[in-house]
């Protein structure tokens, strides 16, 4: 019911909807509100008489289209009911099939009168229709249809008979039978057959001019043949009709094969776009595989240009600011430095500093410490790591460098051998108040950058 029209009560076509929440078509509302001063809604009125409101008042400037409806609309399953016909589809297609339909009725577009379906309005304009004639523009005699196709067929027959392989000259164009004079090598002639395109054009235009003149004169002589002389001219027609069906059938098989070709063609494409996709993948695959081998060799590098082997590690610290704004919101915890090396096959270590402070320190200090990290040569280093460890942090004028010392406690898990990358971290969570840190009177932090350095003894 949703789908029907207020007005005629048919599918809605171009659906508006009214203030009231009822749809009208959009032509429907148009004519109601121009032959109906003040128009009330219909469906109002059948719905309540007694409460109509402002609402009811139709006016096309107080409805808007109902997007959704026609959408819903345009998707509804249908079918044809014209007699014969077994088209089936949605909704949004019907228009253009009701254009198409072979067996709808039409009336005959001369003006003869007869009323016939779409599929036989051919043979009713060939066979039928009175009005269905036409002026010859040589003779300007009138003639049926027919014979007017007939004459244009056999001109077409003529021209195709003479550029037929067996009519043309080795050495000669294939337009010679219309007047082209041009002879060469096979070479020169595709030449000339492309350069000439327009010449052999208005050639072929004036020779079917004439062919078309004689044809219309024999036409006109023919109507007054005897029976006999007309009975030959039929048979004359049919002659050319089998010939033109028998050219256009080996047309037809020519073109089959073309067509068969060319999908053979596009199936050998098709395996080979495939083929080349996948290839393309393979290619994209070790490409990522050698980008993440040439990542890894890069900070493999990085830490070999970084890396120290005599137990002294210097840490440059650049963008304190950034760096302790982000340790104080908790985007960042803690920061761990490259590792180093007590020896060339020693002990792997590295620092972590928590710029806010960690533990006991957290908010008041910077935390320094001291992490032992799994190891190459783990299996021939003496456990627990019992090497005093200094740090510092280094005054950059010079003057006065904080220093802080410790040695391990050997019953700690953090310096045991390490059964993971690296063991739990272990120094000195009040290592520099950070007041004293920030304080202009030293120069700890400079440049937005600081220098921590580790001794290993």
């Amino acid at each position: 019911q949703k789908y029907l029209c207020s007005n005629c009560n048919n599918i809605l076509k171009k659906a508006l909807q009214t203030l009231c929440g009822h749809r009208y078509c959009s032509a429907c509302l148009s004519w109601i509100v121009r032959n109906n001063k003040n128009a009330i809604c219909q469906k109002c009125k059948e719905e309540d008489p007694n409460t109509l409101s402002e609402e009811s008042l139709l006016a096309e400037e107080r409805a808007f289209g109902d997007a959704a409806i026609n959408k819903e609309i345009s998707e509804l399953r249908v079918h044809c009911v014209t007699l014969g016909c077994s088209w089936s589809g949605i909704m949004k297609d019907f228009e253009e099939h009701q254009s198409l339909c072979e067996y709808a009725l039409i009336p005959c577009h001369t003006g003869c009168g007869h009323v016939v379906m779409r599929r036989k309005l051919a043979d009713h304009l060939e066979n039928g229709c009175v009005n269905n004639v036409t002026v010859c523009q040589q003779c300007h005699c009138s003639l049926a249809s027919s014979e007017y196709q007939y004459l244009i067929i056999s001109s077409a027959y003529f021209f195709q008979q003479s550029h037929s392989p067996s009519s043309t000259n080795k050495d000669g164009c294939c337009f010679s039978e219309v007047g082209c004079t041009f002879r060469g090598s096979k070479e020169k002639m595709k030449e000339h057959e492309k350069s000439s395109v327009g010449a052999h054009m208005l050639l072929l235009l004036q020779h079917m001019r004439q062919l078309k003149g004689s044809l219309c004169s024999a036409a006109k002589a023919a109507q007054d043949l005897t029976p006999q002389a007309q009975l030959n001219v039929f048979k004359n027609k049919l002659h050319v009709f089998e010939n033109i069906v028998a050219v256009l059938n080996k047309e037809v098989e020519s073109s089959n094969l073309e067509i068969l070709a060319f999908r053979r063609q596009s199936e050998l494409d098709q395996n080979i776009i495939r083929g080349l996709e996948l290839k393309i993948a393979e290619l994209h695959r070790c490409l990522t595989q050698k980008d993440a081998g040439l990542s890894s060799l890069h900070k493999s590098l990085l830490f070999s240009e970084q890396a120290s082997y005599d137990g002294i590690f210097l840490w440059k610290i650049t963008d304190v600011g950034r760096k302790l704004q982000d340790s104080v919101t908790g985007r960042t915890v803690g920061l761990y430095s490259p590792a180093f090396y007590t020896a060339k096959y020693g002990y792997k270590v590295c620092l972590r500093v928590y710029l806010n402070g960690d533990g006991t320190g957290k908010g008041t200090h910077m935390s320094l410490f001291f992490v032992v990290m799994k190891g190459d040569y783990d299996a021939l280093l003496p456990w627990p790591f019992r090497h005093k460890v200094t740090f510092m942090l280094l005054d950059q004028n010079n003057r006065e460098h904080i220093i802080d010392a410790f040695r391990p406690d050997l019953t700690s898990a953090s310096f045991q051998r390490p059964v993971n990358d690296m063991n739990v971290a272990s120094g000195c969570p009040l290592f520099l108040p950070l007041s004293k840190l920030q304080s202009p009177k030293h120069a700890y932090v400079k440049e937005d950058t600081l220098f921590l350095k580790c001794i290993i003894e």
